[in-house]
């Protein structure tokens, strides 16, 4: 099928990356604006455009992306950790659909940070892969897979599980997909939504403050993903950021 790809990160490298070792045609490549790729020249050297064929992430929804997304004539397209939301024009260009991979069980947590609020709020943790609509990661799913949270996780550690069960899910589900045999399953139930800045009224500590130990413990070990900073205390002016440990007793 030719392929218009939208997609950052590793897991986002990694699919296009498989995609274009299964034999499909990548006719189009939708990439985060330069302060906001991770990965980007390894998503860049994997699809083997030419810059003719790339277009900015920040243009999809101005008359010159869907001037673009006309031009190159996808049959399908693929999100893999795009930020940002596509129109009706753009998504009616697409004649079999825009799929999204996303690192939640939908619809739990929706949006941003999945793995820091199935920690936190112990919403199921998993992946999903869903068709895109003009609202934020509500299409109806092709197909999910749950990821359990285990009591040593961080942040960081289920992050790394949840992309390798996404890798798998694609890899499952692309067949069927590609041959137009997916059903499609509306999503059932209010699920939850975060953004980029809800994680803003977790991190502060605040050490005047009586915490249940588990709710401690869980912020901790939610915003444990080095390099990142995540939760902090403020003491004299100065802020602290911590880190949580978990190591399990062997058996």
């Amino acid at each position: 099928m030719r392929v218009l790809f939208l997609g950052n990160n590793w897991v986002g490298w990694q699919i296009l990356q498989w995609l274009v070792d299964q034999g499909e045609q990548i006719v189009g490549l939708v990439m985060h604006p330069p302060q906001k790729q991770k990965f980007g020249p390894q998503i860049l050297e994997a699809s083997g455009l030419a810059d003719t064929r790339i277009l900015q992430a920040t243009q999809i929804k101005t008359a010159a992306g869907r001037a673009y997304v006309q031009d190159v004539r996808p049959d399908i397209g693929v999100s893999v950790l795009f930020d940002y939301l596509l129109d009706r024009t753009v998504l009616d260009a697409v004649p079999r659909g825009v799929v999204n991979l996303h690192p939640s069980y939908l619809p739990f947590n929706r949006g941003q940070f999945p793995n820091v609020w199935s920690i936190v709020e112990k919403t199921p943790a998993g992946v999903t892969l869903h068709y895109i609509d003009e609202q934020v990661d509500t299409g109806d799913i092709i197909a999910q897979s749950r990821v359990d949270v285990e009591p040593t996780d961080t942040g960081l550690t289920l992050y790394r599980r949840l992309e390798l069960a996404a890798i798998d899910l694609f890899k499952s589900a692309w067949p069927h997909l590609s041959a137009g045999a997916t059903v499609r399953v509306p999503q059932q139930g209010c699920g939850t939504c975060h953004r980029t800045r809800d994680v803003d009224r977790i991190d502060r500590i605040d050490l005047e403050k009586a915490y249940p130990a588990r709710e401690l413990i869980d912020i901790l070990r939610a915003r444990t993903f080095p390099p990142y900073k995540g939760a902090f205390f403020e003491e004299n002016g100065r802020r602290v950021y911590l880190r949580l440990e978990l190591t399990e007793e062997s058996s």
